[in-house]
């Protein structure tokens, strides 16, 4: 059941994980792991949170020296072979600068692989390193991916397809193999802060996996409002117009532990970014403390933090997923598997107990 009003879905709350991948230099130790090793912690990270009870891993997509992950569809394969439960999930695809085609296959394939567990978050994409690199020109920004999602979108819907569109050749009774194990590969749409990719979400019917990376959550609010009424105006059902959360995140057991233990890999993380960009990245332990209040949307603290803070994120939006980047900055393993244990068995039952209460 699902109420077309608030959104609020009849189906289990999902919380997982998500990663980039990023090999910066680990702040204490002043090295990086080498992309090898890190992506080997990746699919090791990913065991853990099958294991300990995690709904989702997602892997994101970019094509930099200081990310590990070009790959995401090898890396989930990967990951596949060592969980049994997780949805396995692009977080994001930038499908902008990527054949539609190429990309069903492979997520088709790693549906088989993981015998139905395969999900796509697709993007414009935050980072535009790949619109160079595989020939595509940013002034096509917009109109490359409104393109491209439309055609993978198809893609699910039908074995054969012909179509004909500017960016790439067309396609007459062609075959799209191989087919999922699914009878519909998942498909979302990534969205930032534009009430554009909202909007596009909503027409289409797709999932809306919003990127909540700081700030105050009621100013994302219009954009889940606008997402809803479109599908609904589009004749799409509630039940399939579902809402993802992607936040930065860290848990320990205090809350001093997780600030302490997060704040020398959030500053190294965006520090690094900034300098990329010639601007400096400047913030204070003590500014920590406002930033990862209940209602700010950065999720770092207790588990019983975390739980006040889904809950109230969920208040807002009624979501039925959460997912916490919790390896940023060069963050060792054994600090992410310590987080992983305290989200499996803190948070998440305690979320979902509570949000079949409101249901």
């Amino acid at each position: 059941m699902s109420d077309p009003i608030n959104g609020k879905q009849g189906a289990d709350f999902e919380i997982g994980l998500y990663t980039f991948g990023d090999i910066i230099a680990d702040p204490r130790l002043g090295h990086a792991v080498s992309a090898g090793q890190r992506v080997k912690e990746i699919v090791a990270a990913a065991k853990l949170a099958d294991e300990a009870g995690l709904d989702v891993f997602g892997v994101g997509e970019h094509h930099r020296l200081d990310m590990a992950v070009s790959s995401t569809p090898v890396v989930l394969a990967a990951i596949a072979q060592v969980t049994k439960r997780l949805r396995l999930v692009s977080a994001t695809t930038v499908l902008s600068t990527a054949d539609p085609v190429r990309v069903f296959q492979d997520f088709a394939t790693v549906d088989l692989i993981s015998e139905g567990r395969a999900e796509i978050i697709a993007g414009r994409g935050a980072f535009v390193e790949s619109f160079p690199l595989f020939g595509y020109e940013l002034d096509d920004y917009e109109e490359l991916f409104s393109e491209k999602i439309k055609l993978l979108l198809q893609l699910g819907e039908q074995e054969r397809i012909s179509w004909s569109g500017r960016f790439r050749s067309s396609l007459h009774d062609a075959q799209i193999a191989p087919r999922p194990v699914q009878p519909k590969l998942p498909v979302w749409i990534g969205v930032g802060g534009t009430p554009e990719s909202a909007v596009r979400a909503g027409m289409l019917g797709t999932g809306m996996s919003l990127a909540m990376l700081g700030g105050d959550p009621a100013h994302f609010k219009p954009l889940v409002d606008i997402y809803r009424r479109t599908g609904a105006q589009a004749g799409h059902s509630p039940a399939d117009l579902k809402v993802a959360v992607a936040s930065h995140g860290y848990v320990a057991k205090t809350s001093q532990q997780a600030l302490d233990e997060f704040y020398p890999h959030y500053m190294n993380y965006f520090g690094s970014l900034m300098r990329e960009r010639g601007r400096a990245f400047e913030m204070h332990r003590e500014d920590l403390n406002h930033l990862v209040r209940a209602d700010m949307a950065l999720a770092v603290g207790s588990p019983q933090q975390i739980v006040e803070k889904i809950l109230y994120q969920h208040e807002l939006f009624g979501h039925t997923r959460f997912m916490a980047q919790i390896d940023i900055g060069g963050q060792p393993l054994s600090n992410i598997a310590a987080a992983i244990e305290l989200l499996a068995v803190e948070v998440a039952p305690v979320v979902r107990r509570e949000i079949k209460k409101t249901i």
